[in-house]
């Protein structure tokens, strides 16, 4: 009788269970260091430098950006096919606002410091805009996002090039450039300063985590996991900003102009460049998006419109403002994603952005955003970019031409839905 009354002990749990991690975000993490040793050992140690690694960073931004926002288009069961020719209607807005619309009707030459700052709100503006009448266009007419965005990658593509003429439009402000371009660093010692910051943030939220649920009696990780996450998140930021900052500025370029870099002379002076301004404009995005995303009514609500939308509908949930937001919110990032690109270059281009709509689809889907609706994460969508870029940047430093990229990078979305489809049906026979 007492045997029977014994409470059941818990299962045993191995070590990747103990941890909580998510094993598809090992899978990609993996992944990205897979093809990072590929490419290291294929290129001769020159695919994990500092400078690579660097360059890396900021090509990968403005996808990211954009990623971010893919995945709750995905998550809500619709595609966008326009955030490229998006990016670029709002380069080109931005950049006749700062070289002729600004100088010519508000007298503001180039290099007044209200330049930069009127331009990011006019392109941010504009890509509200455009994403909102795209929004309601799907929500309220029920025209399929398909056709909507594949009309607005032809419209918006094309209304880019009337605005400048096919033009190309630059120089750019150079506060503006500093968004993008590899001027736009913190330096070493602010890189530390937001490496330690970034840290404490983290181990405070990690370990608030934890009293909460122990508050409220929800079970907890072994305090050796628990303090296992916190050393490799600590590595992890302290590492990147240790890489960042370890890639020096060449001497011809403090010569230039040594006092930008603290030195009265060029002779013996050393200066890193740190983390660039768009890495932290991704940052700020990443974790706005995941705000969004696991603590707000917003973020409840697209959820659970991808997993099922007449449900979502019949509960109170006005699915089709909701579908206006979202492909607000991602007219925004395509904006945001348009400063990063165009201050990089220096320059609008007729060509900005071209083909960024695959590029941010696949992010998304590599990063595990389920095509059929209702799973996603920010930090996956980031990882598959970061994938992407990757493997593009491997394959032209080995010298594969650019069709054979393409091909690589097609078989490799492939690849990684199919990964996902048996990985769910996996989890779906175990549960």
């Amino acid at each position: 009788m007492s045997d029977q009354s014994a409470p059941t002990p818990p299962p045993k749990r191995n070590f990747l269970q103990s941890l909580e991690v998510d094993t598809r975000l090992l899978g990609m993490i993996g992944a990205f260091f897979v093809v990072c040793i590929i490419f290291n050992i294929l290129t001769d140690g020159r695919f994990l430098t500092p400078r690579n690694i660097f360059n890396l960073t900021i090509q990968t931004v403005s996808v990211a950006i954009m990623a971010t926002g893919m995945v709750f288009v995905i998550v809500t069961r619709h595609i966008d096919l326009s955030v490229g020719a998006l990016l670029a209607t709002c380069t080109a807005v931005m950049g006749m606002t700062q070289t002729q619309w600004l100088p010519n009707l508000m007298g503001l030459e180039l290099g007044h410091p209200m330049i930069p700052w009127i331009t990011i709100a006019v392109g941010l503006c504009t890509g509200a805009v455009i994403g909102a009448a795209q929004g309601w266009l799907i929500g309220y007419q029920a025209i399929p996002a398909f056709i909507v965005t594949l009309g607005g990658l032809l419209v918006w593509r094309n209304v880019g090039w009337w605005l400048t003429d096919g033009a190309t439009i630059g120089p750019l402000d150079q506060t503006f450039v500093l968004f993008g371009g590899i001027s736009g660093t913190l330096g070493a010692f602010w890189s530390w300063i937001i490496g330690a910051a970034a840290t404490v943030a983290c181990l405070l939220a990690i370990w608030s985590g934890r009293s909460t649920k122990t508050k409220h009696g929800f079970p907890v990780k072994p305090m050796w996991a628990e303090l296992s996450i916190m050393g490799v998140v600590v590595a992890a930021i302290l590492g990147f900003v240790a890489v960042l900052n370890s890639y020096t500025v060449p001497s011809r370029v403090i010569a230039r102009d040594p006092g930008l870099f603290g030195c009265e002379t060029a002779d013996g002076c050393v200066a890193a460049y740190g983390l660039p301004y768009s890495v932290l404009v991704l940052i700020t995005v990443a974790i706005v998006m995941t705000v969004i995303a696991l603590r707000t009514r917003l973020g409840r609500y697209i959820f659970a419109t991808g997993g099922n939308p007449d449900a979502a509908e019949l509960s109170g949930i006005n699915t089709r403002l909701l579908t206006v937001k979202i492909f607000a919110m991602v007219g925004v990032l395509s904006a945001l994603a348009g400063i990063v690109a165009s201050a990089r270059l220096g320059y609008h281009t007729n060509d900005i952005g071209t083909l960024d709509e695959l590029r941010v689809i696949a992010a998304a889907v590599i990063g595990g955003t389920a095509l059929s609706g209702g799973v996603g994460t920010i930090y996956g969508a980031i990882i598959g970019a970061l994938i992407m870029q990757s493997l593009q940047s491997g394959m032209a430093m080995v010298g594969v031409d650019a069709p054979y990229q393409n091909i690589v990078v097609g078989a490799v979305l492939v690849a990684a839905v199919w990964i996902d489809i048996q990985y769910r049906k996996r989890v779906g026979a175990k549960s």
